[in-house]
């Protein structure tokens, strides 16, 4: 791009505002300086110009035909400056908050309550990442998040959402209700390789409940969570699930818990940089996952 030459922006300024009101005096007013400083600047911008700008009369400047002309390109000029900015200045100031959490998480849990965000706290744009992995919360990748795990991670506030309790879970189109039954369906497994600690599947399961025949290395299996439930609701076998992932088709019916045992894994946490506890935003945030139906404040609330 070529070099941009302008003169002053001070002089342009007050050779707008002088030819406005025809007077050096006025627009010394409006500028909030001296009519002597408006006179100097006028003076400077005509000579780095090499034309006249104004004929000087008693009491008045008249515009030279070249001053006629930069006068009406500096008022629609400076008119498109003046709206922009009021504009800019009355638009609502919006904050983007990125939340991180499983897939399985954002989707079965978070999502559907997105409008009680919205309602609440319209100049929040949250942003979800949805990964098995978890990412720095240091403003860039994301902000807060949404974990499971232990409850300690060093420099983070952790408040607990909810327990992680898995079952197996099948359509009642299956006529599955005996636990000696199940050798005799495909299992549902899912297996990430993006977790971050030992995963909750059928062999954890069958070590507990030590069902004859089961044969562990057969069924189905999917990398992402929801496809496993969806595979499930579709009568095409039996998953290990996280309960609290899958309350509405237990509610609904959709799905069935036919026998145990159960297994209980580590719990789910918001998460939050300690640094960042009175920060509006991310307080907006966490007050509404709190609020969430399913989780532990809502549920004691």
């Amino acid at each position: 791009m070529a070099h941009r030459w302008l003169p002053s922006l001070s002089a342009l300024r007050a050779f707008e505002a002088a030819a406005r009101h025809e007077s050096a005096k006025q627009a010394a007013l409006e500028l909030s300086v001296t009519a002597t400083a408006i006179s100097h600047q006028i003076r400077g911008l005509e000579a780095s110009l090499g034309v006249a700008l104004f004929v000087r009369r008693p009491r008045q400047l008249a515009l030279t035909a070249p001053g006629r002309e930069l006068q009406q390109v500096l008022e629609t000029a400076f008119d498109s400056i003046s709206s922009t900015v009021e504009r800019l200045s009355a638009a609502p100031c919006r904050q983007a908050v990125t939340l991180s959490t499983t897939p399985a998480v954002a989707v079965r849990w978070l999502v559907s309550w997105v409008c009680m965000l919205r309602d609440t706290h319209p100049d929040i744009d949250l942003r979800i990442h949805a990964s098995h992995e978890p990412v720095a919360l240091d403003g860039v990748t994301a902000d807060i998040a949404i974990r499971y795990g232990d409850g300690h991670w060093p420099g983070l506030i952790a408040e607990k959402l909810f327990d992680n309790t898995f079952i197996p879970a099948c359509s009642p189109h299956l006529g599955l209700n005996d636990v000696t039954q199940l050798p005799a369906h495909p299992l549902i497994h899912f297996r990430n390789a993006g977790a971050v600690s030992s995963p909750i599947d059928w062999a954890a399961w069958q070590r507990l409940a030590r069902v004859p025949g089961l044969d562990l290395s057969a069924g189905l299996v999917f990398s992402d969570e929801t496809h496993a439930v969806s595979a499930a609701v579709g009568a095409q076998g039996v998953a290990l699930m996280s309960r609290q992932l899958i309350m509405d088709e237990l509610n609904a019916g959709r799905l069935m818990q036919p026998f145990g045992p159960v297994i209980e894994g580590k719990p789910f946490f918001l998460v939050y940089p300690e640094s960042r506890r009175s920060d509006p935003a991310i307080m907006a945030i966490r007050d509404w996952v709190m609020a969430v139906p399913g989780g532990l404040c809502s549920v004691s609330g």
